[in-house]
């Protein structure tokens, strides 16, 4: 071989060196796919029997699906932003739900979300979908980390007009970076979808995050034609229900493929959550989802109103269709995608937990001693506590319908035992005072 060809050979050897060092020292993207008011076992891989899901089950397939998960909250704002800022919503400073008018504020902007975390250490940084944490600039997607925002900044809207119309005058709420944009009768989901491929196609070369927020299926109902055709059989309103989810299932599937297609399947973390257990609002038709044998829903603190399916999946760096029993909490995805992403955060004082060594099954029991959660402020606040089997509810509320509350009405405090009664039927208080007032000075402590 001449000297020549042999330092071309030489330098395209180092050039392909080179290059898989870059390949293997690149942080994995990720993906967050948070869902709105999906009950605790509406998708196949959680039991559903009527429901289409095969992309979300296509998740669980290539991931780590977990049983015992809990959201942050069982209502919209506080629990988007336990997951954000990995802190109970109390400690986040959002108790409860925030605005959907303009011009209100909502999560203070010295609480750090995931995106200024992962921002810090060269990631891209979008939020696709729902904000619902704020509504004036200093508390918008922008200002909190995101480097690309689109999406509606209230609680929900229709999804082809684009409007809020559930609350006060009628208002228009469809953003991109902050500024006001209109895209009359397209379907919001696709648009979702476009967005965050269109962000993955202009920044491969850097490791990217997205927050893929969806607002299915929270009401408006608002299936595609062929799946409202497919469940006509199925009594109403779950016929309107599952539809909407088997349409936010083909859209997450409509991502999913376009990761393939790109070639960063194994590059990227898959996160896929419920925000909390479904509505059982007059405006979602009073129902529709399923808690299946737990008892709440959303707004409440009993399981199904908090109990959520949640699954992570990065195909060849974890394993694929397992599961996971222990008890884990949507505050915990922020330090463990850290821990997985190899980044350092920049403030640790958090309420989440590194799942890490649970999900690569290095150990076998839950990080958590406890969980809390509290919803509102005042002497009327909902709150709750786990420790192993027990969780006990204070000011009680129960969103089942119908409400198994209407025999203990007078219930301020209900003590369950998870394990020995998953569906919270009966009330142990009386029976274990002892172990009430333990979990009451718990939750004192905590606060």
């Amino acid at each position: 071989m001449n000297t020549r060809l042999r330092k071309i050979t030489i330098s395209a050897a180092l050039i392909l060196i080179s290059s898989l060092q870059v390949l293997a020292s690149r942080k994995p993207n990720i993906i967050i796919i948070l869902t709105d008011d999906q009950g605790s076992i509406d998708a196949g891989c959680y039991g559903a029997k009527d429901l289409e899901t095969p992309n979300i089950d296509r998740i669980a397939k290539r991931g780590i699906r977990f049983t015992q998960f809990y959201a942050a909250a069982p209502v919209c704002s506080p629990s988007r932003a336990g997951l954000l800022t990995g802190k109970y919503p109390i400690n986040a400073q959002v108790p409860g739900n925030t605005t959907s008018t303009k011009g209100k504020p909502g999560m203070p902007s010295q609480q750090i979300t995931i995106a200024e975390h992962f921002k810090a250490s060269g990631y891209k940084t979008a939020h696709i979908g729902k904000w619902h944490l704020g509504y004036i600039p200093d508390h918008m997607p922008n200002a909190q980390g995101f480097d690309y925002s689109f999406g509606h900044m209230g609680g929900c809207i229709d999804n082809y007009s684009h409007f809020f119309y559930w609350q006060g005058p009628n208002r228009h709420d469809l953003h991109r970076n902050g500024t006001e944009i209109f895209e009359d009768g397209k379907f919001f989901p696709d648009l979702m979808v476009n967005e965050a491929c269109e962000f993955i196609k202009k920044n491969q070369s850097s490791p990217f995050l997205i927050y893929f927020a969806l607002n299915t299926p929270h009401y408006p109902y608002q299936g595609d034609n062929h799946w409202l055709e497919h469940y006509k059989n199925i009594k109403y309103p779950r016929n309107l229900y599952n539809a909407f989810v088997s349409t936010q299932d083909a859209r997450i599937g409509n991502l999913i493929r376009y990761i393939d297609e790109v070639g960063l399947t194994n590059d990227t973390i898959i996160v896929f959550q419920s925000d909390h257990g479904h509505s059982t609002e007059e405006r979602a038709h009073f129902g529709g989802g399923s808690s299946g044998k737990y008892r709440g829903a959303k707004f409440s603190l009993f399981e199904g109103g908090i109990r959520v399916p949640a699954i992570i999946s990065w195909p060849s760096n974890l394993a694929e269709g397992k599961v996971i029993n222990q008890i884990a909490h949507s505050c915990d995805w922020l330090p463990t995608l850290a821990d997985l992403a190899g980044i350092d955060l920049l403030r640790s004082e958090i309420d989440g937990k590194n799942l890490t060594p649970l999900i690569k099954f290095q150990k076998d029991s839950s990080p958590h001693k406890a969980l809390h959660w509290q919803i509102g402020t005042g002497p009327n606040k909902q709150w709750a506590v786990r420790e192993g089997p027990w969780k006990l509810i204070g000011n009680v509320r129960d969103t089942s319908k119908p409400s198994l509350l209407e025999a203990d009405k007078a219930a301020k405090i209900f003590l369950s035992n998870i394990e020995k009664d998953p569906e919270e039927k009966t009330n142990w208080a009386k029976k274990f005072p002892e172990i009430v007032e333990k979990l009451i000075l718990s939750h004192k402590n905590q606060n």
